[in-house]
């Protein structure tokens, strides 16, 4: 799924965060570009906002609501408390995200 507003924090993180000298703006803009491509554009008609600590994440949780997701995926679980109780979506981080995917893939070559 994506959002402009999350694709614009991409392109942020993106740009200010990756090592300049291994990761070039075409580097950058072909990232962009590519999720752009392959993300699903979900319109958001409801603002929850303000609810999350952070009112930076909002747009995330109205997102993840609106595409009815099952789980967001943060580095940044603390300021996610209450969605789950609320919005009945789990915050996971990055690490249990891909033991979620380990185990879906053992139970397809079962």
């Amino acid at each position: 799924m994506k959002s402009v507003p999350l694709v614009w924090e991409y392109e942020e993180i993106l740009i200010n965060k990756l090592d300049k000298a291994i990761f070039s703006k075409i580097d950058i803009d072909d990232i962009i570009n590519y999720i752009c491509k392959v993300g699903i554009i979900v319109t958001v008609f409801y603002l929850w906002r303000p609810f999350l600590a952070d009112p930076e994440d909002d747009h995330i949780l109205e997102l993840a609501v609106a595409a009815n997701c099952s789980h967001i995926v943060t580095f940044n679980k603390k300021d996610f408390r209450g969605v789950e109780e609320q919005f009945g979506i789990k915050v996971i981080d990055a690490a249990e995200f891909l033991e979620i995917l380990r185990e879906n893939e053992k139970e397809k070559r079962i």
